[in-house]
């Protein structure tokens, strides 16, 4: 995970450092709090959201880290850091003379966890949404045909919980939509493919943040715990077929749920 915060961390900070003075005290000259890992990461929540958002578009020049850092009553390293987080993340380009510009979306980390949240934490473009499920659907099923291959059964123990716990808390819950990231992963763990590995943090962040969002209007439409269910008898069985469809109509059912959210 990169030093940046998300969204449920990020917001309390901003709100302590930009939020109006309520004490007696309020003509005091106040003392900016300096670098810290929150206030850095509260910041480019601030600004990697505006950019996804499309409040920033490409191109575009961000305030100078004078004007900014002023306006947030924020130290001007804080907001130098925040942008080292954009940067690295592929959002801007930082140069001398010419400031922070946006840079176009085809350089964007999409998949990082964090601009995950920056795109769910105001209403997502529906053709990203529809992006992440074509990615899910190309991966995850070819994924839960290895994984029922070559799955052990610390694998299996693994998703076995990860239902549980799903079935405990509902995916109403930030518990339960923890655990249906953990089965998703599992998933993932048990191909024994590096490269697959390596999406892990991607497909869990785009798990997650699709489910939450699905759910901002209303409950979901169906449980989707049976449809986890089968996809984790086909791996444990070792039907490499059943498991990869089992897994294509959970990304699919899931899509359609996705979308008629964001349809209301």
């Amino acid at each position: 995970m990169s030093d940046s915060m998300t969204n449920g961390d990020a917001t309390p900070e901003m709100a302590t450092e930009t939020g109006p003075e309520a004490s007696p005290e309020a003509s005091t000259p106040k003392t900016r709090r300096g670098t810290g890992r929150r206030l850095h990461g509260a910041i480019a929540h601030k600004l990697g959201a505006a950019i996804v958002s499309g409040e920033y578009r490409p191109g575009d020049t961000l305030s100078g880290e004078v004007a900014f850092s002023e306006a947030l009553d924020v130290s001007r390293s804080a907001y130098r850091e925040a942008v080292q987080v954009l940067s690295a993340k592929g959002l801007v380009e930082s140069r001398p003379k010419t400031g922070t510009r946006v840079l176009p979306r085809n350089r964007w980390n999409l998949l990082d966890p964090d601009v995950l949240a920056w795109a769910f934490s105001g209403e997502p473009d529906i053709q990203f949404v529809r992006s992440l499920f074509e990615l899910r659907a190309i991966v995850e099923p070819a994924a839960a045909r290895l994984a029922a291959e070559r799955r052990d059964k610390a694998d299996l123990k693994e998703m076995r919980d990860a239902l549980a716990a799903m079935r405990r808390h509902t995916l109403a819950t930030e518990a339960g939509r923890a655990a249906d990231r953990d089965f998703h992963n599992a998933v993932l763990a048990a191909t024994r493919n590096d490269a697959l590995v390596v999406l892990t943090a991607s497909i869990g962040a785009a798990v997650a943040w699709t489910t939450q969002f699905k759910q901002r209007s209303r409950a979901l439409p169906r449980n989707p715990v049976p449809d986890h269910v089968k996809v984790y008898d086909a791996i444990a069985a070792g039907d490499v077929e059943g498991a990869g469809e089992a897994m294509r109509l959970l990304v699919d059912l899931a899509l359609e749920d996705t979308r008629s959210a964001m349809e209301e």
